[in-house]
């Protein structure tokens, strides 16, 4: 039975986490070579340095063989287990949460929204010096478009092939504006895809087509 109650007691003494157990003087006495008086029918040991009690959790504690036999010591257990959480491990704080970072909308496309509104536009009829919403001629149609996005630029085919910035063929993006003939007499929409939206002349309508349609003159961007 001593060999059973030693090997208890090594087992105690590897429970991690707790602090001194020190009941009354009676019972539970703390020596001065910092060493806990025990009964024997308490821990199967007349001693118990205060460095293995320190090692031993509440529960490890409740479960010492003959631990019930000391007066006050239950009471004293529950009483800092309570209090104090003593003997048990504080608890893990909960991860925090991760914050969603909200993806930034793409910005919009200005161009793409130039071109889808001369597209919804597409039947309208062809009216000389129409500048919409119903009908329109070619630099009608080029600078309703552009209101929509918020961009004001000149009202006539030759204005605004001065005024734009001037880009090649092979680097035309959609919504940049496709001048026609010689004298930019005429202009279009370039809607991507070698395709352009313009509003030709009278008796047609907005009309989408290819880009080469006409001989072109010119391509620029406001």
């Amino acid at each position: 039975m001593g060999k059973h109650r030693r090997q208890n007691l090594t087992t105690i003494r590897r429970v991690a986490t707790a602090s001194a157990l020190a009941v009354g003087a009676s019972t539970l006495a703390v020596a001065p070579a910092n060493a806990v008086e025990l009964p024997a029918t308490a821990a199967g040991s007349s001693q118990m340095d205060i460095e293995g009690l320190q090692k031993q959790g509440v529960a490890a504690l409740q479960n010492l063989p003959g631990i019930e036999s000391v007066p006050g010591a239950q009471e004293f257990i529950a009483q800092q287990a309570a209090n104090t959480n003593y003997g048990n491990p504080a608890p893990a704080a909960a991860p925090a949460a991760q914050t969603a970072v909200a993806e930034a909308a793409p910005a919009s496309n200005t161009g793409q929204a130039i071109v889808d509104a001369a597209r919804s536009k597409i039947g309208s009829p062809y009216g000389w010096g129409a500048t919409g919403p119903s009908s329109f001629d070619c630099s009608g149609l080029t600078s309703w478009a552009y209101q929509q996005v918020g961009k004001a630029i000149p009202r006539t085919s030759q204005a605004q092939a001065a005024q734009g910035t001037q880009v090649s063929q092979s680097e035309m993006q959609p919504g940049d504006i496709i001048a026609y003939y010689g004298g930019a007499s005429h202009v279009a929409i370039y809607a991507g895809n070698g395709m352009m939206i313009d509003a030709l002349n009278s008796g047609s309508t907005v009309t989408e087509r290819p880009v080469n349609y006409m001989p072109i003159h010119s391509v620029f961007r406001f």
